[in-house]
């Protein structure tokens, strides 16, 4: 990608040309090439960084000129009886499915191949608390269940009355305007903008923010995409990011892991945007937004002055003002005659979800407040097995009194569950701290032998679940660890700040 250009200041102001602006409606003129674009998981990543690198103190100048690379549509044309406005702002972020704005050989790469359904991949509510502290995003399930409302085909000119569809067809028949007929029809929640981006400028932004940093407790392979992550801290460019997005085949979760990975991906975005100085940099600024923007649409009441607004009220946003989860699923794959698999929703949960959303209310439970004075614990290293899933022994491998009970103890105080009762080791002049296991639970083994630094591995056929850790005289500390952070509450809800990397 070549190096963007310092903008230069010209002797005198000059009078901005007057922008030309398609019918209200209308799809902007654009090119074969720019019209195809590839399948990926999370354009939507880059919908929500241009609200948080909208944060003031860039000045209305800048954005003022970003505006005009804004692709503008009318979602909201002809429509009514629509939902009554709540509390906040509620955005509908969306990611369309295409191919052809990349090369031939970044289509090899990344495994992009296969006929575009013109239809939505990623599908996201966004709510904007009032108090613009909080940003809330839902993720609605590209195949849900969803009775599409009376329309005319865009494409056929025929008229359809309402029918059942996966809702990723909405998009397909009627555009923008259906889709957020639908999505309201579906929550019953007031959507008041729109926008939609591409893999084009996602792929620009991450690479334009200097990449954004990854951790996983395990390795991760797709062939599909041909993601190949080892377990560990990485810092993915453009399109190593898109690979991890799009992979839909490195658990059985499958689409619903696919929009977990997308919701931590857009939690460590925010965190790259808002760490790095992006926001405090116009020029920087506008080199990422530009990026950011460049494909991306919007509607006509999405502009300067509203992105302004919201990044001067969203200054001090950062990973633990964003909350993620995912509409509440009664049945993964709901049968529909003519349509096939769909996934449908827990319509008691979902409406409680989405009424909260409507009236201003966290998704996720309230975090006790550190105790006052209390020291900052050192960041957690990922693990693949939780702490509270590893039975322990403890046993004193050297002749020092009380070794035995101060490593139980801090064993258990990063999770693990020991046993409360250490023992003296067979050998007492034990140089280094021995992990036996079976090797039915190496995963288990470890996740014990990370929090023991330094430590060995050994395997022990027929040992059974609970590991043996006799502790040699290179002990230094218990090393604290985390597993993956699972979503909690009415809502399975996980805040940016508890996915991010430490």
């Amino acid at each position: 990608m070549p190096t963007p250009q310092r903008p230069q200041r010209p002797s005198r102001p000059r009078p901005a040309p007057p922008r030309r602006r398609p019918p209200p409606g209308a799809r902007p003129v654009r090119s074969r090439k720019q019209d195809e674009r590839p399948r990926w998981g999370m354009r939507v990543a880059t919908g929500l960084s241009v609200l948080v690198l909208g944060a003031g103190g860039i000045g209305h100048a800048v954005v003022s000129s970003l505006e005009g690379g804004i692709g503008r549509v009318d979602p909201f044309k002809d429509m009514k009886n629509r939902p009554q406005g709540g509390h906040g702002t509620n955005l509908l972020l969306v990611g369309t499915d295409g191919r052809d704005t990349i090369t031939k050989a970044e289509k090899q790469k990344y495994k992009l191949g296969g006929a575009p359904c013109h239809c939505t991949d990623t599908v996201m509510l966004v709510h904007l608390s009032a108090d613009r502290q909080r940003a809330s995003v839902v993720s609605l399930p590209r195949d849900s269940y969803a009775e599409m409302p009376a329309h005319t085909d865009r494409t056929t000119g025929k008229h359809h009355e309402s029918h059942p569809v996966k809702l990723n067809a909405a998009y397909a028949e009627g555009g923008p305007t259906l889709t957020v007929r639908t999505v309201e029809n579906m929550t019953g929640v007031k959507v008041d903008h729109y926008l939609e981006v591409d893999f084009t400028s996602f792929m620009k932004t991450v690479d334009a923010v200097g990449g954004v940093k990854i951790c996983t407790a395990r390795p991760m392979k797709d062939s599909y995409t041909g993601l190949n992550l080892p377990a560990g801290t990485h810092e993915l460019d453009g399109g190593q990011a898109l690979q991890y997005v799009r992979s839909r085949h490195v658990d059985v979760a499958s689409d619903l892991g696919r929009m977990q990975r997308q919701q931590k991906f857009m939690a460590a975005l925010i965190k790259q945007a808002t760490s790095s100085g992006v926001l405090l940099n116009p020029v920087k600024f506008q080199q990422v937004s530009t990026s950011a923007l460049g494909s991306v649409r919007a509607d006509e009441g999405f502009g300067t002055e509203q992105m302004l607004a919201l990044g001067k009220a969203m200054k001090d946003f950062g990973p633990a003002s964003s909350e993620f989860a995912s509409v509440p699923i009664g049945n993964p794959s709901f049968p529909v005659k003519g349509i096939g698999s769909t996934v449908q929703w827990d319509a008691k949960k979902a409406k409680k979800l989405f009424q909260a959303l409507r009236d201003d209310k966290p998704l996720a439970p309230a975090k006790p407040k550190p105790a006052a004075g209390a020291q900052k614990q050192a960041p957690a290293t990922l693990v693949d097995v939780a702490p509270k899933e590893v039975r322990v022994q403890v046993y004193n491998g050297t002749p020092k009194d009380g070794l035995g009970r101060t490593v139980d103890a801090a064993l258990r105080a990063t999770g693990f569950a020991t046993t409360e009762a250490p023992l003296n080791g067979e050998v007492r002049e034990l140089k280094r701290t021995l992990v036996e296991y079976d090797p039915r639970w190496d995963r288990s083994a470890k996740s014990l032998a990370t929090a023991l630094p330094g430590s060995e591995l050994k395997a022990v056929k027929g040992q059974g679940p609970q590991m043996k850790v006799t502790v040699g005289s290179d002990f230094t500390k218990v090393q604290r660890v985390r597993a993956e952070s699972r979503q909690t509450g009415e809502f399975s809800t996980v805040t940016g700040d508890e996915v991010v990397c430490p």
